[in-house]
């Protein structure tokens, strides 16, 4: 079944004087928005592949009749995204969009022959006024009326909002589904529904753990996808070394049947997540329907690890964009159960329709210890230490970075991966017993090691008592180390798990004067890992969900926030973000 994605609405206004005026206007005014929605839906694309869909106003806006005509076709069409444009001044009160739980933008021409810009000045005071933050988008540079170019410096802005604003849309009333409960004390597992309601407009779905338990033993998933399930894993996932002590390793028959589970397992974590028809046919038309989950987290530890196989099998496929049915979008699941990073996961994939690695911010190794274990000296993109991300759990297949762009190692929205890409990231990894001393249940941990020479953001939502949620990012790239030196610091962890090695961009202030300051000033032990410098595009949607950012090293002039965050002060952007934030409150 097609998703109906929400859509993003293009509204041209214009000047409402007839008589010559609005006359004059009127196919530069069309021109800008139908210009507008051929270059989105030539540039930003849907999780699954196809173009992102624009809705145009039936006609030019010139004043608030014909405001409600185009609310009232968008409200028909799904469109969870406003941009207006103009190039001309407009009665701004009487041609705003005035839905306040989505997302807007205004492009005010610059050109000097209409006062486009003015109307820009106008409207955004007026949603200030109104209490709806609204982005200005102005080019820098003036255009000849006549023109039909959208300058680059608008089209960075337009492309940071409408994937924001689509990110924030996609999300509104869909679910976190938590498989279990809160995993060994962890705070990000507690989950705060406050906060999904009324930051994200999501629902919270709950299941025990043994729901998965009844499913095994009333089969309630699809036996003939199970067994192609089953073929495809024992055909392309390797395993690895039992890097167990003899007395704690397992029979190799006992192995078969653990891998039966962690097969069964993802089939039933992704039916609970988004349903399966099959189920219905099968006389379970209630799991049929799933949980309406766009992103999950699954307990484990320890209810379910202590006795069945541990879930990193199950995570890492459904994290990954390929399965044994082939290519395809990822499904977001956090390890621990740990809401606050699956949400980050969550932001990062929507911005880039990517898989995504979850990964414990484990060490900072600073340039002396190195030298010291290893007698390496750390140069490069390393040369200020780096930081071991490794967990047993949700790093996707594609963290590998066997798959490239210009030939160089990446992470590509599944639709543009190869064959060859796919056979590589398996290839390249291996599913290793996993540690019976921490998982007694058993099950397999995915093993590779990340290329090195990606550009990578990880990012951080945490919860505050008396001040609610906080996002930090830091931008910064995978590096790769001699395999001696890999093999000797990997080897005092989990030599079981997944390893990046991430070195942070650095900017000589605030919590980015050294690499030891990123990790200390990390908010919890978890961090999700994006492929590509994405800050800017987080910044921005976290102040459409009027979500604080604490720490981040993205350059001020890629930053974009609605532009009634200036008002609460330009000098210092980062404590505006906060006022800003408080003041306006929780987008729903």
């Amino acid at each position: 079944m097609i998703e109906n994605y929400p859509k993003i609405g293009i509204r041209p206004t214009i000047d409402g004087r007839r008589r010559g005026v609005r006359e004059s206007l009127e196919a530069q005014t069309m021109g800008m928005a139908q210009r507008v929605a051929k270059f989105i839906e030539e540039n930003l694309f849907y999780p699954d592949g196809r173009p992102v869909e624009c809705i145009i106003a039936d006609s030019t806006i010139g004043g608030v009749k014909e405001a409600a005509a185009a609310a009232q076709k968008f409200a028909g069409a799904n469109v969870g995204v406003s941009i207006t444009v103009t190039p001309c001044w407009c009665y701004g009160s009487e041609t705003m969009d005035m839905d306040a739980s989505i997302p807007h933008a205004v492009w005010g021409f610059n050109g000097t022959e209409r006062p486009g810009a003015v109307y820009l000045a106008a409207v955004l005071s007026a949603y200030a006024q109104k209490g709806i933050p609204a982005f200005g988008i102005y080019g820098e540079d003036v255009q000849e009326s006549s023109s039909e170019e959208i300058p680059a410096d608008v089209q960075t802005k337009l492309l940071q909002f409408a994937k924001a604003g689509l990110a924030v849309a996609q999300m509104r009333g869909k679910s976190y589904l938590s498989m279990g409960s809160v995993s060994m004390g962890i705070a990000g597992s507690i989950v705060n529904e406050q906060f999904f309601q009324e930051y994200l407009g999501m629902r919270n779905e709950y299941i025990d753990m043994s729901e998965y338990v009844r499913r095994f033993e009333e089969e309630i998933y699809d036996k003939e996808e199970y067994e192609r399930a089953l073929a495809w894993t024992k055909e392309n996932c390797q395993v690895g070394a039992d890097n167990n002590p003899k007395h704690l390793q397992i029979s190799d028959d006992e192995k078969e049947k653990q891998w039966e589970t962690c097969v069964k397992m993802t089939l039933i974590a992704r039916d609970l997540m988004i349903g399966n028809p099959v189920l219905a046919e099968l006389g379970f038309e209630e799991e049929a329907n799933g949980h309406n989950a766009i992103v999950g987290g699954f307990q484990g530890q320890r209810q379910w690890t202590d006795h069945f196989p541990n879930g990193d099998f199950m995570e890492t496929i459904m994290n990954s964009s390929f399965d044994w049915n082939g290519k395809r979008t990822p499904y977001i699941v956090a390890t621990e159960n740990d809401s606050l990073n699956g949400v980050t996961m969550l932001f990062n994939y929507l911005l880039t329709n990517t898989a995504q690695i979850f990964a414990d911010v484990r060490t900072f190794w600073s340039p002396d210890a190195v030298k010291r274990v290893t007698g390496h000296q750390l140069e490069g993109e390393a040369a200020h230490g780096i930081l071991h991300l490794i967990n047993s759990g949700s790093a996707a297949l594609d963290g590998t970075g066997e798959q490239t762009i210009d030939g160089k190692p990446a992470i590509k929205p599944f639709w543009e991966i190869s064959e060859d890409e796919v056979e590589a990231c398996l290839s390249q990894t291996q599913f290793r017993p996993a540690s019976q001393e921490y998982f007694r249940g058993g099950g397999f941990s995915t093993d590779y090691l990340t290329k090195g020479g990606m550009p990578v953001t990880m990012a951080r939502m945490n919860l505050v008592k008396g001040l609610g949620p906080v996002l930090q990012l830091v931008e910064g790239h995978t590096v790769e180390l001699p395999e001696d030196v890999h093999h000797t610091l990997d080897q005092r962890t989990d030599p079981t798990w997944p390893t990046t090695w991430f070195a942070p961009k650095l900017t000589n202030s605030g919590s980015f004067q050294s690499v030891y300051d990123v990790m200390n000033n990390w908010g919890a032990n978890h961090g999700a890992i994006s492929y590509g410098h994405i800050g800017a595009d987080l910044i921005t949607l976290a102040s459409i969900l009027r979500i604080p950012v604490s720490m981040h090293n993205v350059e001020e002039s890629r930053i974009f926030r609605p532009r009634v965050w200036s008002l609460f002060g330009t000098e210092d952007l980062e404590g505006a973000d906060y006022r800003a934030c408080q003041n306006f409150g929780p987008l729903y």
